[in-house]
């Protein structure tokens, strides 16, 4: 501080406020196959529409589906999951052929400079789903709108319900007409009388031979005809298929005209749906040419450099990178020559509109476990990466068999046993449960299975599959429980604390059950939790209970309760994130009684939530000993008696003779 040379007053602040934080207890992670979404990466998901809106539907294949319902039955409990798109054989869609493009991070840096060999678009996520892609650009206002002369005239007179136009020549300058075009008839060249009523017609076919078009009424789900007699020598006018979907042609933008960069450089494009399975509705059908529509982007530039009103980028690569959420820009319009610079000319000219169907997209659901640990290895740094409940989805996504779920369980373990912040929970493999005819059985598979497992008390073990409806496939399916018992945890972080059991008739109730693969007994659940095993059960009158509570831990211990783990992952995360402030301090009395004062009204405070029956905080000189502080080491020892759950309960009922007091008795 600086020396004070004449009386005043100076001011100085100590802040002594410094809490233990609250620490997030609840957010699921998942990784898995999925019909669409970002490759190799971590996405942040809040609902099951949020799920079903970037990673698509569940599907059949390799029983995708198990994993897609774990995370959306978590989703039933919880508002967070972390989920990672396993990288198999999937590509995405493109104009010419599939290319994978994991996520806008691997985009930006090897595809935003264009890639000519897979032509101008792919679809945004891998998959077969973005094969249901068309893209058209109009580029040019004659694209947009062409008032036709006398080289264009109808031949003959057309009756009333035709679906063929005879005309001169449909091609007479170079492609006058596409498939696709909207047109309509007038009785002059300037194209002010129309003999039709201003009624439009989709072209859908063009004869160069025999210079007929092949047309439907616009928007007409039935494909009528011509609805007026359609006189010989009648002109026509032209319009791009998807004019009216824009406030005009494209042109010369403002930015453009105020800057002298150039002329002609505005161009409209549209993505639609040309199979029906992203809308429901094909744009290329009777009916479907707006219904199929996805996306559409009006006057983007071709300049490179161009800017909106507001200062944000024009150029269409650009806006398209930002905006959209269905396509990538990979590369200009090879007729485009001059398109993607900065020049100060007449922009390239490409007539007539430029369509592209997206091809080559792939789905891969046959994920190995190699590409499921790569998936999973996505969640192991923790400083960037929070997350507190990892579920394991299908433990027969590689084999269906114990062997195949102890590789997978063992994956989720190192994993979990890795961050040493987190907890994750698995189900048996399929068969081992699933069309099994005696609980028995099941019983013995799922003890087996596991007893294979490595021990931990990072992790919990359920005993099979709920049976729900698939209304996205209108089907029933069984679906393994990981996420429901993940999501009981986070259920009860919701209504009680961490530290308390997610098991039993108060918070262990599953939701979405119809049935279980099996039942366990009495007998059986003695049999499950001796391996391990948290039996479900369905309770007459009851519903479908998580009737357990304990780890994967083999060895007796206060860790094999999941209530005592998660106490513990709490505390150590809340003090550790605390703790990083007195890094690079002195490890002098000072110090050390500020941690005091702040680690002890937190553990107060758990106690008073009964969380644990009793603490002690020992951080002085007997554990920061002179070679301590030499090796510029801080030491603190944080005893906690941890609350333990009831997981069984004793009743005697005691008969006595008349006349004896109770107190004789019982003491």
């Amino acid at each position: 501080m600086a020396f004070l040379v004449s009386p005043g007053v100076q001011i100085k602040e100590i802040d002594l406020t410094n809490v233990v934080p609250a620490v997030a207890t609840s957010i699921g992670a998942i990784a898995a196959a999925f019909q669409k979404g970002p490759v190799s990466s971590v996405t942040n998901i809040s609902s099951e529409e949020e799920l079903l809106e970037i990673f698509g539907k569940p599907q059949g294949s390799s029983n995708q589906f198990e994993n897609w319902f774990t995370a959306a039955n978590f989703l039933q409990y919880s508002d967070s999951i972390k989920v990672v798109r396993a990288e198999s054989a999937i590509l995405n869609a493109g104009a010419n052929s599939g290319i994978l493009i994991r996520d806008d991070d691997h985009y930006e840096a090897s595809f935003a400079d264009g890639q000519g060999s897979h032509g101008e678009w792919a679809a945004r996520t891998a998959g077969t789903w973005g094969n249901s892609i068309g893209v058209q650009i109009c580029a040019t206002a004659t694209t947009y709108e062409q008032e036709l002369g006398s080289s264009y005239l109808t031949v003959g007179e057309d009756a009333v319900g035709a679906t063929t136009v005879k005309v001169d020549d449909v091609d007479a300058s170079g492609n006058a007409f596409n498939v696709g075009d909207l047109i309509s008839f007038f009785s002059d060249s300037g194209h002010d009388t129309p003999v039709d009523d201003f009624n439009e017609y989709e072209v859908t076919a063009i004869d160069t031979s025999d210079n007929d078009l092949t047309i439907r009424l616009k928007d007409d789900p039935n494909g009528a005809g011509l609805q007026s007699i359609i006189p010989d020598n009648s002109y026509i006018k032209r319009r791009w298929k998807f004019y009216d979907l824009f406030d005009g042609a494209p042109g010369t933008s403002q930015w453009a005209t105020d800057n002298a960069r150039g002329s002609g450089d505005e161009m409209h494009i549209v993505v639609y749906d040309t199979t029906g399975d992203i809308t429901g509705s094909v744009a290329t059908a009777a009916g479907g040419r707006t219904k199929g529509v996805i996306e559409i982007f009006g006057n983007v530039s071709k300049s490179s450099v161009a800017k909106t009103a507001q200062g944000s980028s024009n150029y269409y690569a650009d806006v398209i990178f930002r905006e959209s959420k269905y396509i990538y820009w990979t590369d200009h319009i090879s007729a485009g020559s001059n398109w993607g610079t900065d020049t100060t000319t007449t922009y390239t000219s490409v007539i007539p509109v430029t369509i592209d169907s997206l091809t080559g997209g792939t789905d891969d659901y046959a994920v190995t476990a190699g590409e499921m640990e790569l998936a999973y290895d996505k969640f192991a740094d923790t400083e960037s990466l929070d997350i507190n409940l990892v579920m394991g989805g299908s433990s027969s996504i590689t084999t269906d068999t114990a062997a195949g779920q102890d590789t997978y369980v063992t994956m989720i373990t190192q994993l979990v046993e890795g961050r040493k912040d987190c907890v994750g929970f698995v189900s048996p493999y399929r068969s081992a449960s699933v069309g099994v005819a005696l609980s028995s059985t099941a019983t013995e598979n799922v003890k087996v299975a596991f007893d294979l497992c490595p021990s931990s008390s990072y992790m919990v073990f359920d005993s099979g599959y709920k049976y729900m409806y698939d209304k996205y496939n209108d089907v029933y399916r069984y679906v393994p429980m990981n996420g429901d018992t993940a999501g009981l945890c986070a259920y009860t972080d919701n209504v009680t604390d961490a530290w308390f059991s997610p098991a039993g008739y108060n918070r262990g109730n599953v939701r979405g059950a119809i049935k279980l693969s099996y039942n366990p007994t009495k007998a059986e659940r003695d049999i499950l939790y001796r391996a391990r095993v948290n039996p479900v059960v369905n309770f007459p009158g009851q519903g479908v209970v998580l009737f357990g509570d304990k780890t994967a831990l083999s060895k007796p211990s206060a860790f094999d309760r999941i209530n005592v783990r998660r106490l513990f992952l709490v505390l150590e995360k809340a003090i550790a994130t605390a703790s990083k402030f007195q890094l690079f301090e002195f490890n002098d009395e000072f110090t050390r009684a500020q941690f005091r004062n702040l680690v002890e009204p937190f553990l107060r405070d758990v106690q008073g939530r009964r969380g644990i029956s009793d603490f002690s905080v020992k951080c002085d000189a007997t554990n920061n000993t002179g070679e301590v502080i030499d090796r510029n080491e801080f030491v603190a020892d944080i005893f906690v008696k941890p609350a333990r759950s009831i997981n069984f309960i004793t009743l005697s009922f005691i008969a006595t003779r008349t006349g004896v007091a109770f107190s004789e008795v019982g003491g």
